[in-house]
């Protein structure tokens, strides 16, 4: 294992002399600014507790610039009537430089977030460059529709052309989690853009970094100014006042069930469209058939890639008793054996949690487990070392009333509980307020057809888990929340409908 000292000194040039200012600024229309009331947020590096940086702590009067911006460019024309091939050029070009300093963004992720730099690299960045890509073809094929019209009250003898036409929705309020920073906000403005709408994107407080940066590639790409405007600042502070601004047309917010019901109050009161992808507490289903090896295997990607942080992370694990025992064993030892370490070390597996808020929350939950009788097959708690990281953790248990079980950990904690049938495991994998994802394995692909439809969940992976693609929407039923990221579904959302109807 590396020191630390070693790790930064070995960090690419972008990475140095990105971290050697010590306060960073804002992007506001064409100004990167600090706050305007003069406050700062400190970035903490969740590895070692270190301060790394500092990042203006935005609030109401930064949120309302930011938005009137936004809103200028939009009504001007420099982007919602840029030519749609000059809209997919120019996301193509933002995609060629993200390309260009992916090792860069991925340390500067690491260093942040606490996930490992080379994951970072492959899945953070790299699917960010390829969503982005993706997006920027759907620039050029926003189309409507021509209609034929009965009126029955107008004369036989009158005629009329109708169609449709999309139009973008206006100014997009991006507020993006802390888990995967740079791709989330991906999610967002790749179909916002794609669409022709400006956004206000206000990142974690957590998590800054990998946005202000991502803000620097945007003015090199060419964007006119005011089209991406970033926002730093806290939830309380800037994050409010950015989701209830009157400026605002739509919200696009992944994070909490808990804030995103507040947001969708908010919302209401202003008829602002909103997308909410929320939390989850996904099942992870294990059929009689399966190969008990490879269950185990994937329960562990399942639930500890990205340290557990994942909205749709493998949380519960349902074993047919035929193959329980078997893989509770094989799953605690996976867990026991991933290497636990900095980010930025290449032999890291599992590196920190984001704050120490989330820790003390994680290790909260383990706690509970135990007083409620759930057994610990493996990890229960802190490792012993500087920074936020959690070991680990299965559970087993018979029941599925323990808070575990029915509440979302967000971190490498899983629920392993045995089950006899299908209809038994369809029942109890529906049996909490979440519906984002769920996972089958099984070779007796007649079983997982039938099993599908009766999952209540936004996807469903077969023999697979965490396994997500551009062109396929992503969201949850229930409490995870409303409207879709990815796919095609995510660029209408950013897009009003309207009707003509023309007299000939």
């Amino acid at each position: 294992m590396q020191a630390p000292n070693e790790l930064f000194a070995r960090l690419a040039e972008g990475t140095r002399d990105f971290l050697a200012q010590a306060r960073h600024r804002m992007l506001i229309g064409q100004d990167w600014t600090e706050a305007a009331e003069g406050g700062w947020l400190e970035v903490v590096n969740p590895a070692d507790e270190s301060i790394i940086a500092r990042v203006p702590a935005g609030g109401a009067a930064d949120v309302d610039r930011a938005v009137r911006a936004a809103r200028a460019a939009f009504d001007d024309g420099r982007w919602s009537r840029l030519r749609p091939s000059e809209r997919q050029r120019l996301l193509l070009r933002l995609a060629d430089l993200i390309e260009r300093d992916a090792q860069v963004l991925a340390e500067i992720e690491s260093i942040d977030n606490g996930k490992a730099a080379q994951i970072a690299r492959v899945v953070d960045v790299g699917v960010t460059v390829e969503f982005f890509r993706y997006m920027a073809g759907w620039a050029t094929k926003i189309e409507g529709s021509t209609n034929e019209v009965s009126v029955p009250f107008m004369p036989r003898e009158s005629e009329f052309f109708a169609c449709t036409k999309k139009e973008p929705v206006g100014v997009v309020a991006a507020v993006v989690p802390w888990n995967f920073p740079l791709l989330v906000a991906a999610w967002k403005l790749g179909p916002a853009l794609a669409a022709g709408c400006t956004v206000v994107l206000k990142p974690a407080e957590q998590t800054p970094l990998s946005a202000l940066y991502l803000g620097r590639l945007i003015e090199e790409a060419g964007f006119p100014p005011g089209v991406v405007n970033i926002v730093t600042g806290d939830g309380p502070s800037a994050g409010a006042p950015l989701v209830a601004h009157p400026g605002i047309d739509k919200v696009s917010f992944t994070g909490s069930t808990e804030v995103g019901k507040l947001i969708g109050k908010v919302a209401m009161d202003n008829m602002t469209r909103v997308t909410l992808e929320l939390g989850g507490k996904s099942p992870m289903i294990v059929l009689d058939d399966a190969d008990p090896t490879l269950a185990a295997a994937g329960a562990a990607q399942a639930i500890f890639f990205n340290h557990g942080q994942v909205c749709c992370a493998g949380s519960r694990l349902y074993v047919h008793k035929k193959h329980f025992d078997r893989v509770v064993a094989d799953l605690a030892v996976h867990a026991d054996a991933l290497r636990i370490g900095h980010g930025l070390d290449p032999e890291t597996q599992l590196g920190p949690l984001v704050s120490r808020e989330q820790a003390e929350r994680v290790c909260g939950y383990i706690d509970i487990g135990r007083q409620e009788g759930a057994r610990v097959a493996a990890g229960g708690g802190r490792a012993d070392r500087p920074g936020y990281f959690v070991r680990p953790t299965v559970f087993t248990s018979e029941t599925d009333a323990l808070r575990i079980v029915q509440e979302e950990i967000f971190g490498p904690v899983v629920v392993a509980m045995p089950y006899d049938d299908i209809d038994e495991v369809a029942r109890r994998a529906n049996d909490t307020p979440y519906g984002l994802g769920a996972s089958i394995w099984s070779n007796d692909l007649s079983r997982v057809h039938r099993l599908i439809p009766r999952l209540k969940a936004g996807t469903v992976w077969v023999n697979c888990h965490n396994v997500l693609d551009a062109a396929m929407p992503f969201g949850g039923y229930k409490l995870s929340g409303f409207g879709r990221d990815m796919g095609r579904q995510s660029l209408e959302s950013y897009l009003e409908t309207k009707s003509v109807i023309m007299a000939l």
